[in-house]
């Protein structure tokens, strides 16, 4: 089941860098990616996301947005063949992201 999350991921990833500008995917950049967010989103996202709860709560998790794109920027900074031109493009790759990992992940069931 791992695997089929993760290759959907790296597809999700190279759908979402196809459809926006400002951002720049390689195959091998997006399956790295696809590794490198994994272990962010295990490591790293859970203690930001308690440290910024209350803006979270105040902006009625909003802020969780902008801290996903926050930490794409870093995994772009990490990762060889994934670039990202800004703040905004990672914000929009996010949400991307998720609304095509959401779709693959109803199609999965």
């Amino acid at each position: 089941m791992t695997l089929i999350h993760w290759i959907t991921s790296v597809v999700g990833i190279l759908i979402a860098a196809y459809l926006l500008p400002g951002v720049d995917a390689t195959l091998l950049g997006a399956i790295v990616l696809a590794v490198v967010l994994g272990i962010i989103n295990l490591f790293v996202k859970p203690v930001l996301a308690l440290l910024t709860l209350p803006l979270t709560l105040i902006t009625l998790g909003l802020f969780s947005l902008v801290l996903n794109a926050l930490l794409i920027m870093l995994a772009a900074m990490i990762v060889p063949g994934f670039a990202i031109s800004g703040f905004w493009a990672a914000f929009f790759f996010g949400i991307v992201l998720a609304l095509v990992n959401a779709v693959f992940g109803v199609a999965r069931r």
